[in-house]
């Protein structure tokens, strides 16, 4: 059957190919019978949700489901937009990228800065060019922020940036601490002050869109009509393992090079406030470069932090129902979930477990 105009589109798997492993073929223009998917009839285009912690597997596992069924990787990891920093943030090499196509990487200069709503807008652009091109799009990443209002089609404020706003509040947060503008953000919306986790550059924004509009930001950021049906995937791991293998990976970081990297950084004019230098792994080392850490204690802050980021992106995970929760430590874990993958693109919109005998 060739590929046409047809409205109605099915992800199917062909026979396999020569190595075992089953592709994707877009079957469009199929006669209409009661025995058709949602998605065949015309319903919501498909997307594939990666997340989980720091640390679990994100990136290999998206790379390796996207050769396999035909797909493209969309960043939802919001260190990989800054150039300049790799090391640090784990950002996959061309070579781990291993010929996917991958988008919203390295998209800002390391002293820019990229608001929600315009992450919003160009992974919606991507998302929707790779469907255009016939291909399964998977969102990878582990800033939950980020994967929600993708998934759930938030409507998010367009207010640009105030600098002569944010510098006064930072000049007050400077002289009389940040609780004080946290506690301002509070009075006026109460779910920003909370979702902002005391992150200053975060409550500052929140009020800033509040100054603007007069309005919460929360009640800005409405979801909408949920714009793709997807299936969501958490990878887990045992919490101590996890640590485990973040210790290791940071020590790793280290050996590749990660203070020159940041060294480089510093010397090429970016700043400590730079929204990139948020960044675990790279603000901890600047007391080092100061002359005011040693190495060691750096590292031991770098793991630290990492760990209390996980409990964070974990927090934030629990609180989503509709993730189907995959163990990465069990044998098998490409296959175990392409084949979810692949019934649940011949299903449609209803979101299979990893069992499919048992309800979710």
């Amino acid at each position: 059957m060739e590929v046409g105009e047809c409205t109605g589109t099915q992800f199917l798997p062909q026979q396999e190919t020569g190595n075992g492993r089953a592709d994707l073929t877009i079957i469009v223009g199929m006669d209409r019978s009661n025995n058709q998917s949602s998605l065949e009839r015309g319903a919501l285009p498909p997307l594939i949700v990666i997340a989980g912690p720091t640390g679990a597997g994100k990136t290999r596992l998206g790379v390796a489901l996207a050769k396999r069924l035909n797909g493209e990787v969309v960043s939802a990891d919001s260190r990989y937009l800054y150039r300049g920093f790799d090391i640090g943030v784990a950002k996959p090499t061309v070579a781990e990228r291993g010929g996917i196509p991958h988008h919203l990487i390295d998209v800002v200069p390391a002293d820019g800065e990229m608001s929600l709503a315009t992450y919003h807008e160009l992974a919606m652009r991507a998302i929707a060019e790779i469907h255009g091109r016939g291909r399964l799009p998977l969102l990878v990443g582990g800033t939950p922020l980020y994967l929600k209002a993708i998934v759930e089609g938030w409507h998010i404020p367009r207010v640009p940036p105030n600098p002569v706003f944010r510098a006064q509040l930072e000049a007050e947060a400077a002289v009389t601490g940040g609780e004080a503008i946290v506690a301002r953000l509070r009075i006026v919306d109460p779910v920003s002050a909370d979702q902002a986790n005391g992150n200053l550059r975060r409550v500052i924004r929140a009020l800033e869109i509040f100054d603007a509009t007069g309005i919460p930001k929360s009640a800005l950021e409405q979801s909408g009509p949920r714009p793709f049906a997807t299936l969501e995937i958490e990878l887990t791991m045992p919490r101590e393992q996890l640590y485990g293998v973040i210790d290791r990976r940071v020590d790793q970081q280290i050996e590749m090079g990660l203070v020159a990297e940041v060294r480089a950084l510093v010397e090429g004019g970016l700043t400590a406030d730079a929204p990139s230098m948020t960044s675990i792994g790279y603000r901890q080392l600047l007391p080092y470069l100061a002359g005011e850490r040693t190495l060691e204690a750096a590292i031991a802050q770098i793991k630290y932090d990492t760990h209390r980021y996980v409990r964070h992106q974990q927090t934030w995970l629990r609180r989503n129902d509709r993730l189907v929760r995959i163990e990465v430590t069990e044998p098998g874990l490409i296959d175990r979930v392409e084949a979810l993958v692949v019934r649940f693109l011949s299903l449609g919109e209803e979101a299979p477990s990893e069992d499919p005998d048992q309800p979710r």
